[in-house]
């Protein structure tokens, strides 16, 4: 029962942004109020603890997620602060599976971003709850309406103010609270601290009156002990109503939203009340599920510290050349200098030390319970989506869906005998981020690193100089192309050799065709029996996957596309499995041949806001780029301008923007899609 009590008093949360939205402002001032820190590290001044990395506090954003623990009004925070950059959106993809709650931060002026975008469908992809804050309502242009009504309409979210603001811009004094009905004022002589309730001013008493009507009628609408007394006009206590918010909050039909200007100090500690008041403990989330390594079936654990033992690693962090590994808890007790099971990868792991983490100071402690996260230092194996459970009850939790990298730059070290040190390096950054790719191109002997965009692979190049001494060169970024085919085709390829002393033959007859794009790859053995033996269909299976990542116009892998064996010939005592094989892999490489192949490029979604004046030269330099604009959406002298772009063309872009408009545009890009190379503009 114990356990039950901390678990009630337990939320794991994340906090998520677009980028520049104030998150990691308003995450130095949770750790401010909440105690863990004693004074309030500013992001601007290169000194917010959460961006404990120098590439962080030099750029002044957040690359790398960080968790930390705290504790408000008697309850423990697991906290995770999460990149608002594109570029390391695997940062929050990784931290939303292992959170029970998050915190949107939006910019009162910005509004939803296309990164808010990005990581809320992820959230909701999770099915992880979620409550807002509306940050910087006292910067010009602040406008609370405009983004509740961006969350319905680009979010598809249900928001629920709690607090409203009290004026905008340079008028902001506070927050009305809707749920109490009062008036909130911060102090700002000892930074927001403390902060006084009164009666709302007469300025406000209608506006508070008429959004307190409309969230009772959001809440009825969603609970029907509400609805009556809402309907019968009795008076709803405050402790049902907050109770009817929490359920709605849970099960994802409304969104608590919150004013204020962390910057200011002003509004943060009502979003605190929040997470304990509305985001779900471990016990209010589904019991976790997985399956057993073995035998396949279903296996279900709850949060309970007498369960057998369920836990995820989510993040992997080389620290002073020492693995770390961020675990998630889900049941069971971790305990430091256990032997625990690494379901799979089928084989022991050992738990040197536990770790409680605050950014990148930790605290030792002997063992994580159900609903905690941590850091373990001694799992040599254990990578990013490997599961940690009893060798006597183990359990397989769903993996990590990782993105496919898009850009490439080639790397090599100035000295020759760095080599070796590079090589070494490289694996060591690949362990941690699992977005980024190192491989060696057959052709040149080059050493090639993939990632998610230059700046993504510029922070990586910078910390092999940082972190291991390493200086290198690096190439012009390259496109990560794909290939695909446009047509249907068959043909027939027969293998008849002599290899190693024995004759190996086999006759294939294969056909290859498109599938929708984003469809992916597909293979079926439709041969008959007595043409093509049941045994040999492995083996075919590998050739075609082995034969689709090259492809026939550059070499680059092949996606969306159907392969069928339709059938071949079976000569007794003549047929080999070999034979077979190396008939398919010959057939696939004319057939790709023949089907029309062509390259697909990957299309960005760019996202450019615009001084109305320069609207002409933006459009323009963008349709040079081969670009295509779907929309503008005016947004109070500025234009909100969305476009799809090649990456290719994209190269460079920001000086471009910056010297057309005179620095007074800016813009943000994510991968959309692969698209066919030749029809946008090459």
């Amino acid at each position: 029962m114990a356990g039950e009590a901390r678990l009630k008093k337990t939320r794991n949360f994340g906090i998520m942004a677009h980028i520049d939205a104030g998150k990691t402002t308003f995450t130095e001032r949770v750790l401010y109020y909440t105690g863990r820190t004693h004074k309030m590290g500013e992001v601007h001044d290169g000194a917010a603890v959460m961006d404990w990395m120098e590439e962080e506090q030099e750029r002044g954003i957040t690359i790398t997620s960080a968790a930390t623990f705290c504790q408000w009004d008697g309850h423990s925070f697991n906290l995770i602060d999460t990149p608002g950059h594109v570029d390391f959106t695997i940062e929050v993809e990784r931290s939303l599976r292992v959170l029970d709650g998050a915190i949107a931060v939006f910019c009162a002026v910005g509004g939803v971003e296309p990164q808010s975008e990005t990581v809320w469908h992820q959230a909701d992809r999770y099915g992880v709850p979620k409550i807002a804050f509306v940050n910087k309502m006292d910067r010009v242009g602040a406008d609370f309406e405009r983004v509740l009504a961006q969350m319905r309409h680009k979010l598809g979210a249900r928001p629920l103010p709690l607090t409203i603001p009290w004026g905008a811009e340079d008028q902001f004094k506070g927050v009305i609270d809707l749920v109490t009905m009062e008036a909130l004022v911060w102090d700002e002589a000892d930074q927001g601290m403390t902060y006084t309730r009164g009666p709302i001013p007469e300025e406000m008493a209608q506006v508070a009156n008429d959004s307190r009507t409309a969230l009772l009628e959001a809440v009825a609408e969603t609970d029907d002990a509400i609805m009556e007394l809402y309907l019968a006009e009795d008076e709803i206590p405050q402790k049902d109503l907050m109770a009817a918010i929490r359920r709605a909050t849970i099960a994802m039909k409304l969104v608590p939203v919150f004013a204020g200007s962390a910057l200011r100090n002003k509004g943060v500690q009502p979003v605190l009340d929040a997470v304990v008041a509305y985001l779900p403990s471990p016990l209010d989330i589904p019991p976790v599920e997985g399956i057993h390594p073995d035998s396949g079936e279903t296996e279900i654990r709850r949060a309970d510290d007498a369960a057998p033992l369920a836990a995820l690693c989510f993040k992997v962090q080389m620290d002073q050349g020492r693995k770390l590994v961020y675990v998630r808890v889900y049941s069971g007790v971790l305990k430091a200098g256990a032997e625990v099971y690494n379901a799979g990868k089928h084989q022991m792991e050992k738990v040197a030390r536990i770790l409680r983490m605050h950014a990148n100071k930790r605290e030792r402690i002997e063992e994580a319970r159900a609903g905690e996260i941590v850091g373990c230092m001694g799992l040599k194996n254990a990578g990013t989506g490997d599961t940690l459970a009893a060798k006597d009850r183990p359990i397989l939790l769903d993996p990590i869906e990782f993105y496919e990298p898009v850009i490439s730059v080639a790397v090599e070290p100035k000295t020759v005998g760095d080599q070796d040190k590079l090589a070494l390096a490289l694996d060591k950054l690949a362990d941690e981020d699992p977005t980024f790719r190192v491989r060696t191109d057959e052709d040149t002997g080059q050493t090639v690193i993939s990632g998610m965009g230059e700046l993504h692979l510029e922070v990586l190049v910078h910390r092999l100089e940082r972190e291991f001494g390493l200086k290198v060169n690096v190439g012009r970024p390259q496109v990560v192309y794909r290939e695909t085919v446009t047509n249907e085709v068959e043909v027939v390829e027969t293998f008849d050799r002599e290899l190693g002393g024995a004759r190996q033959a086999g006759t294939i007859r294969l056909a290859v065709g498109p599938n929708p794009r984003g469809g992916g790859n597909t293979f079926r053995n439709q041969a008959p029996e007595e043409e093509v033996p049941t045994n040999v269909d492995p083996v075919l299976r590998q050739a075609v996957e082995e034969g689709l990542t090259s492809g026939v116009v550059l070499g680059y892998p092949v996606v969306d596309t159907w392969v069928h064996i339709q059938g071949g010939a079976f000569t007794p005592g003549v047929s080999t499995e070999l034979g077979y094989r190396l008939a398919c892999s010959l057939a696939l490489k004319k057939a790709l041949t023949e089907a029309g192949p062509v390259l697909l490029e990957p299309v960005m979604k760019v996202e450019v806001l615009v001084p109305e004046e320069f609207m002409g030269e933006v459009i323009g330099e963008l349709n040079s780029r081969g670009g295509s604009v779907e929309e503008v959406e005016p947004k109070g002298g500025t234009n909100i301008l969305r476009a799809s772009v090649p990456l290719k063309a994209m190269f460079g872009y920001s000086t471009a923007l910056r010297s057309a408009t005179q620095g007074r545009a800016s813009f943000s890009m994510q991968f959309s899609h692969y698209d066919r190379a030749s029809e946008r503009g090459k």
